[in-house]
């Protein structure tokens, strides 16, 4: 005899209880209302160091992990972060690192000019200094064009120290930006048997830098976070030592290459000795390059302020390239508008914005295939 058929409903399922735990994921978020806000002043391995209760007796330096929630943000020197758990600073300690506050600043770079990834530099910095060497090694205005726009992207000052005028004077090179606006140090060693501002004296230590010069610095970043970049070799970590009475190591430069050698080998934030509160300097590793993947082609534009006026009588869509139909940019500077070194500045301008146009033509031909 035939079985009856039977018709099944969600009665007769039977659900495994979970070994682990029956309790529910939620996509609910703690708040951390009572996360303490910290400065971050190093990075290294995983391992974030945080400043609290900054300028206050109970000022302390916390070492922290970053939750797991934010592991696909970075951290950098001079965020605002939210720190849980031990937060007193005592050896072998260890805070969580679980909120990032809102920054007012972002200095970023890409690999090159073809690299979409962002790698981050560092956050809420006031003042970009950028720092070449009039000579040994020579200075590179692409790589001042480049951290130019950098910072104009991301509004932030930018001051531009020469160092090892003491070698070669840097009027070619200050005439090249004077319609930018910027500020320009120029820095002599104190020492006249020094051969530039990271030359070595008999005894071995650092050629001391004119006082002048630091305390120039010093006036313009007073109560600011600034940023230092620049080439290994040009002098940037005997800058910053001479600011903030660290000792971050200093190399001189390779006689065959005419390069630095990299000495600093992780960003870290320093207070400026002498200075108001909250003066910070925050040293980076030597860059060699600064890629502006990033960067819009009209922001590229927008850190040439010496040429940006005659874009506004380019036609529409123009891309301001050599071989760009009725351009106004080559009337504009055979007219001596963007004066001696109009010139000298247009080249630049078109060799950093055909980088960006190349970039695009990849991206769109990624797209469609």
């Amino acid at each position: 005899m035939a079985r009856d058929a039977r018709s099944f409903d969600e009665s007769d399922v039977r659900v495994r209880p979970n070994k682990k735990g029956s309790r529910p994921r939620t996509k609910d978020r703690p708040s951390f209302d009572d996360a303490e806000i910290g400065r971050i002043v190093t990075v290294d391995r995983g391992r974030y160091t945080a400043i609290l209760d900054e300028n206050t007796p109970q000022e302390r330096l916390v070492t922290a992990a970053r939750a797991r929630s934010l592991s696909r943000q970075a951290v950098v020197p001079g965020d605002f972060v939210g720190l849980v758990g031990d937060t007193s600073g005592a050896s072998d300690s260890l805070a969580r690192l679980v909120t990032i506050q809102e920054r007012k600043t972002l200095l970023r770079r890409s690999a090159d000019d073809t690299d979409p990834v962002e790698r981050v530099v560092v956050a809420n910095a006031d003042n970009l200094i950028i720092v070449v060497a009039a000579a040994n090694p020579e200075p590179r205005t692409g790589f001042i064009d480049r951290a130019l726009v950098a910072a104009f992207d991301a509004n932030i000052h930018p001051i531009l120290c020469i160092t090892k005028a003491d070698i070669k004077e840097p009027d070619g090179l200050m005439a090249n930006y004077a319609g930018v606006e910027l500020d320009i140090l120029v820095s002599r060693t104190a020492d006249v048997n020094a051969s530039g501002i990271d030359a070595r004296s008999a005894d071995g230590a650092s050629a001391r830098l004119q006082r002048s010069t630091l305390d120039e610095l010093k006036e313009l970043i007073s109560g600011e976070v600034s940023v230092v970049v620049g080439h290994s070799g040009v002098g940037k970590s005997t800058l910053v030592n001479a600011l903030t009475g660290a000792d971050r190591a200093t190399g001189g430069v390779n006689k065959v290459t005419g390069r630095g050698r990299h000495t600093s080998s992780s960003a870290l934030a320093l207070r400026v000795e002498d200075a108001p509160d909250r003066t910070w300097i925050i040293d980076t590793p030597g860059i060699r390059s600064f890629g502006l993947a990033l960067v819009e082609p009209d922001n590229v534009v927008s850190a040439f302020p010496d040429l940006v006026e005659a874009t506004a009588d380019c036609p529409r869509g123009c891309t301001h390239l050599e071989d760009a139909p009725e351009c106004a940019l080559d009337a504009w500077v055979a007219e001596g508008h963007a004066g001696t070194s109009g010139a000298a500045r247009l080249t630049s301008l078109r060799r950093l914005l055909g980088s960006s146009v190349k970039e695009e033509a990849a991206e769109k031909t990624l797209g469609e295939s």
